[in-house]
């Protein structure tokens, strides 16, 4: 690293930080369901870090008008109020480790739903992670087992499916329009609180208490991981070619495995173990890491 310039260095440390705190947040998000349920910590962790994105948005001059409403609609739906609301469901009853590992199969997803919707038809590269990924499942869900954590699985592989679907919106969007990365993402999530807020409103859930521990992780979940990260990926993906930044989809879900590991207990049994390494190796696959040089 010595060698790069700074702004590549700068993009790497963005990169390894944003990685900690998106891993730290599934550790924040399991915790906070002793507080709180699940869809009324969601709505507002996401309000509120729309209001953050707003307050930047102001601060550096942009333009407060929205992007499209339809695709952004529809990406708030998916990539907020579907994928946070469904993965934080999922926590209620499944760890945190094996939550995010199956949230972020989010890349097979896109790759499937860009051939349905964008007719780009996965390579053999493509589909060759894809099989080792539903390999990988197989020994996490471990089928030949009582499904005890079977909702919670569903709920974390339908979140990651789900923020699949708004990658390839996302993607449509800005081929069609290209909005400001930052308004489009301050929009989306504000639309997508709302929908979170809507659901919270109609579904029964626990009162919320509120605790140190709900305030601190509130914020943290808010400003850090709904925030700032996002302001760092902006930085990342500007500066990084893009095999390197999708580093994120392999580190982040293991990061947040060794941190529930550490931090919450939850250690893999060796049938979850393998599982997550095919998984890993699935990621690598479908994103051709390690199969171009790099400059």
């Amino acid at each position: 690293m010595s060698g790069a310039p700074p702004s590549r260095r700068g993009a790497l440390l963005a990169l390894a930080l944003m990685v900690a705190i998106w891993a730290y947040s599934w550790i924040v998000m399991k915790q906070v369901m002793r507080w709180a349920g699940p869809f009324d910590f969601a709505a507002l962790r996401f309000g509120l870090g729309a209001l953050v994105l707003f307050a930047v948005l102001v601060l550096r001059g942009h333009s407060l008008r929205p992007p499209p409403l339809g695709l952004t609609l529809a990406v708030g739906l998916c990539q907020t109020a579907a994928f946070q609301g469904l993965s934080q469901w999922a926590l209620v009853s499944g760890g945190a480790g094996r939550v995010s590992m199956l949230a972020y199969t989010m890349p097979f997803w896109s790759v499937l739903f860009a051939w349905w919707l964008l007719r780009e038809r996965p390579g053999r590269r493509q589909w060759a992670g894809i099989a080792l990924a539903v390999v990988g499942l197989v020994f996490i869900i471990e089928p030949w087992h009582a499904l005890g954590s079977g909702q919670s699985t569903l709920l974390a592989l339908a979140s990651g499916g789900l923020w699949g679907l708004g990658t390839v919106l996302t993607k449509r969007m800005f081929q069609l329009h290209r909005p400001p990365a930052l308004s489009f993402t301050a929009w989306q999530m504000l639309l997508g609180s709302l929908m979170l807020a809507l659901v919270a409103w109609l579904v029964p859930q626990r009162a919320i208490e509120w605790t140190t521990g709900m305030v601190l992780g509130l914020l943290y979940a808010a400003v850090f991981a709904s925030s700032l990260a996002w302001v760092l990926w902006f930085l990342i993906i500007d500066r990084l070619p893009a095999t390197v930044a999708g580093l994120s989809s392999l580190c982040v879900p293991i990061t947040a495995i060794l941190m529930a590991w550490g931090l919450l207990g939850e250690r893999p049994d060796a049938a979850e173990g393998l599982g997550i390494v095919l998984i890993v190796l699935g990621l690598v696959t479908v994103s051709g890491m390690g199969l171009r040089r790099k400059v």
